[in-house]
């Protein structure tokens, strides 16, 4: 859809038909501030995913027959928009998964066990998800390898010497975010992978947060490996993406093995693998998952990744400017400093989840508690915060919406028997 400037805008930078975009606005009131978990999805994607399901549906690469072909085309042509979003030098460095989790796990499983043992180390940031702290763990417990964590400040930023300090001939991995899912910080990634690289570390980035946010250029990062998912990104659920160099991908063991993998299999040969990206996409594909996200992806560029960024970077400043009217409400971090998306915050005696509780009684919704970062809190001395994360479609208003409310958030000014006091 075209949007043009006198039909309005939110925020003072994108067009207000923007929400006509997405038919669950439609049907759902109030202000939706939880995107940093998922987006909602707007109806070129649905009709991306719809559209494949009635017109193209078959298997790839396996039928001799003009819907396997077609099936097969829109698939790779999905790869190669993903391969142009992230700067990719060649689409074969663009891997399928089913999100962020998956695509960690497929490099800790299938290069990690080869590069760590006894002796050696992997570095991650004080700040990471679960999804990109725990597969390192687990590989360094397994190997015998030790975890370091590099040191976060008060601000909830990654302590650059700190996080230099640590790198020496034993670290051979480094995984980091790009932006904090709790806070929003934008790290100095380019800074962090180039201290690594002169160290010989690989890096992995964990871009979940960041894709939705700004422009991504793997080669401009010079990241070794780039993941990310596609619903946090407008696009469906159960599907992510793996980036990573050909001459390191070429060298990851798959860590799931099936159909479309191999070229041949004998019960005393070796095993002859396909090439790339084929060797690392065992199964059928969801291909109604990759056409979503290339769908999701030229969203984002009809709408301008200039203007998306700018539009996050008012309404997190806008939110910043009037949560600090409050009294009792601290924002967390430094959001304001190069915004993206996301403004945590805690209400002085009164629980997170109770916080959301009453948020949500109003028709307001975010994230409360942890953010699946509960050493990264822990760090910070929080029990947890309150996330208002944003999306093209969000306003001013829902911003102002969600500070009117939490006015009113004090111990015991939530509904007692809301649904969420079932977790606390």
């Amino acid at each position: 859809m075209t949007h043009t400037a006198d039909q309005g805008v939110l925020g003072g930078v994108l067009p207000a038909s923007v929400r006509a975009d997405f038919p669950i606005l439609a049907t759902r009131p109030g202000a939706y501030l939880d995107n940093a978990a998922t987006t909602h999805k707007p109806q070129a994607v649905l009709d991306a995913i719809t559209g494949y399901y009635t017109t193209a549906n078959s298997n790839t690469g396996r039928g001799y027959h003009e819907l396997g072909r077609l099936s097969t085309d829109v698939f790779e042509q999905a790869r190669h928009d993903v391969q142009r979003a992230l700067g990719a030098e060649r689409p074969e460095e663009v891997v399928f998964t089913s999100g962020t989790t998956d695509a960690v796990n497929a490099v800790a499983d299938g290069l990690g066990r080869r590069l760590l043992g006894p002796g050696s180390a992997v570095l991650v940031s004080g700040m990471e998800h679960n999804s990109n702290l725990l597969p390192w763990r687990r590989l360094a417990e397994e190997t015998g390898a030790e975890l370091l964590v590099a040191p976060v400040d008060g601000h909830g930023r990654v302590d650059v010497e700190g996080f230099t300090a640590l790198l020496g001939p034993r670290v051979r991995l480094v995984a980091v975010s790009h932006v904090s899912n709790v806070l929003g910080t934008v790290n100095p990634v380019a800074e962090l992978i180039a201290a690594a690289h002169r160290h010989g570390a690989l890096v992995l980035v964990d871009g979940a947060q960041a894709v939705p946010h700004r422009t991504v250029d793997v080669r401009a990062l010079d990241a070794d490996f780039y993941c990310f998912s596609a619903h946090k990104v407008y696009g469906p659920m159960g599907t992510g993406v793996l980036y990573g160099r050909y001459d390191l991908l070429d060298e990851l063991r798959p860590a799931r093995v099936g159909g479309g993998t191999v070229k041949g299999v004998s019960a005393t040969e070796p095993v002859r693998y396909v090439p790339l990206p084929a060797r690392l996409e065992a199964g059928t594909p969801n291909v109604a998952g990759a056409v979503g996200l290339a769908a999701a992806l030229r969203y984002l560029d009809d709408l301008g990744r200039d203007a998306v960024r700018a539009h996050d970077e008012h309404l997190v400043r806008h939110a910043v400017r009037r949560l600090a009217e409050l009294p009792g409400v601290r924002v967390v971090g430094s959001p304001e400093e190069t915004p993206s998306g996301i403004v945590s915050l805690v209400v002085d005696g009164v629980h997170p989840y109770d916080v959301g509780a009453h948020l949500d009684g109003r028709d307001i919704a975010v994230r409360c508690g942890v953010h699946c970062a509960s050493t990264f809190l822990d760090s910070l001395g929080l029990l947890g915060t309150v996330r208002l994360s944003f999306a093209v479609y969000n306003t001013e208003a829902d911003v102002d919406a969600a500070v009117d409310a939490l006015a009113t958030a004090r111990p015991g000014s939530w509904t007692a028997d809301h649904p969420t006091t079932r977790f606390l």
